[in-house]
């Protein structure tokens, strides 16, 4: 078995010429598009609606040509994603994903965002939305990134984009109604706040092991009966200083690329009681997902043991408040 060190060393450096510019994209090789596929397994979001386990980032049709965008989403869904989620903070995301997903809308899952927290604002984003995802409702609508207290405050108090998304379900433009966070303390408050359906959260190896960060929202999401989806599985530290990061453009963060480490991050968010996670947006890591989760096998507790030790020592993207 690999050391730790030689482990941890490989992860951090070996995922940043993973793929390279000249890389044909999964999406654009030929044998890549011809080899069978398990299709993904899926679970329910709340009491039904089966989702994949792995779900499509619109980042990953953001910059890309229309032809090329339509051929990713195209391949995501022969593959078997049904869940797509995308937000008008991610560029032109919406706008290539729009025209690629609609020949699939009726098959899929599709949840947008919003950053606006006043009931203006967020009616005038969902409307924009729609309007370029071409679709006439959002399957799910989330409150985007909930930082603050005050963010909260806002979005939930009289006048607030949740008065918005109310409305909007009364008059069949959502279905459901979520948030993202990526504070714990926030998330928590929020699910005592409203009545969410669902939540999306990072839930992440390092964090979960290092920070002892997500552990408490899993909980309270399972005793409020609120559906967990992932963000960040395979995130794995801030970028080092001076670390090249040509290669994973799309990523704030440094993505866990080493293959072997990939799928036991991948293994140990799908492990857990959520419906499904999302990958980062870069197409290389999308597809290593995809290959992970098609097979997919729960960790066992030595596995897990693994993860664990692996964990150790390392700067996670996110903490608890102090």
């Amino acid at each position: 078995m690999m050391e730790r060190r030689e482990f941890m060393k490989k992860t951090a450096w070996t995922g940043l010429v993973l793929s390279s510019p000249a890389t044909l994209s999964w999406a654009q090789d030929p044998e890549t598009s011809e080899k069978r596929h398990n299709p993904l397994p899926r679970r329910g979001y709340g009491s039904s609606e089966p989702l994949s386990i792995i779900g499509f980032g619109g980042i990953v049709v953001m910059n890309a040509e229309p032809a090329h965008a339509a051929r990713v989403v195209a391949r995501a869904v022969d593959r078997g994603v049904n869940y797509f989620d995308v937000a008008p903070t991610y560029g032109d995301a919406q706008d290539k994903l729009g025209p690629a997903l609609e020949p699939y809308r009726d098959r899929v899952f599709l949840a947008c965002k919003t950053t606006r927290r006043d009931k203006a604002g967020a009616e005038e984003e969902l409307n924009d939305s729609l309007k370029k995802l071409r679709t006439d409702h959002f399957d799910l609508y989330q409150l985007h990134a909930l930082s603050t207290m005050e963010d909260l405050d806002k979005a939930s108090g009289p006048g607030g984009a949740l008065e918005t998304f109310v409305q909007a379900r009364e008059a069949g433009k959502i279905r459901h109604i979520g948030f993202s966070a990526h504070s714990a303390e926030v998330a928590l408050a929020a699910m005592d706040r409203f009545d969410f359906d669902s939540i999306l959260f990072p839930f992440n190896f390092v964090c979960w092991h290092e920070a002892q960060f997500g552990p408490q929202v899993l909980a309270k999401a399972k005793e409020k009966n609120v559906a967990r989806l992932a963000l960040k599985a395979m995130a794995y530290s801030p970028w080092p200083e001076n670390a090249q990061r040509d290669a994973y453009p799309k990523c704030w963060y440094q993505p866990v690329a080493d293959p072997e480490l990939a799928r036991k991050a991948v293994r140990f968010t799908l492990s857990l009681d959520i419906t499904a996670a999302i990958p980062p947006g870069e197409e290389t890591l999308f597809e290593m997902a995809l290959d992970i989760a098609e097979n997919f096998q729960p960790l066992s507790p030595e596995e897990e043991e693994n993860v664990k030790k692996l964990a150790q020592g390392v700067k996670p993207i996110f903490r608890l408040s102090a």
